[in-house]
């Protein structure tokens, strides 16, 4: 089972799978998901034992929150959704699920076979994105 740490580093974005659907669920717009299928971020993680950051970086913007596990806080979206955010880590995986306007969303990152896969899912709908590492 991996471990947090084994999550730290640059992750580049290899694959992405289901991500328009994914993205249509909560009522992102298609000019913005269009522009977002475009993009093959990057994504870092650092954690100091109790801090986690998860940074986005993309061509077109960047995005990046902080917080301690287990604790809820505030983000709002690049889509302009306000989100209350609760990080965990728990078998294996970091955990991150967002709820707004009585909706949610879970984001799980993981390890599989040297690779973070990344799964996201709201409702019905689910979005898989592959991530090599980069340091």
């Amino acid at each position: 089972m991996a471990t947090i740490q084994q999550l730290v580093g640059k992750w580049h974005l290899v694959e992405s799978k289901g991500f328009d659907e994914y993205m249509k669920e909560p009522g992102v717009g298609m000019a913005l998901r269009k522009m977002d299928a475009m993009v093959k971020p990057d994504c870092t993680i650092t954690f100091d034992s109790k801090n986690l950051t998860i940074k986005s970086e993309g061509t077109l913007k960047m995005t990046q929150f902080s917080s301690n596990l287990g604790e809820k806080f505030e983000e709002t979206t690049t889509d302009s959704r306000k989100t209350q955010i609760i990080c965990n880590f728990v078998d294996g995986a970091l955990v991150q699920h967002q709820e707004w306007d009585g909706k949610e969303s879970t984001i799980t990152r993981k390890l599989e076979g040297g690779k973070m896969v990344v799964e996201c899912i709201m409702n019905y709908f689910t979005c898989t994105q592959i991530y090599e590492k980069v340091e």
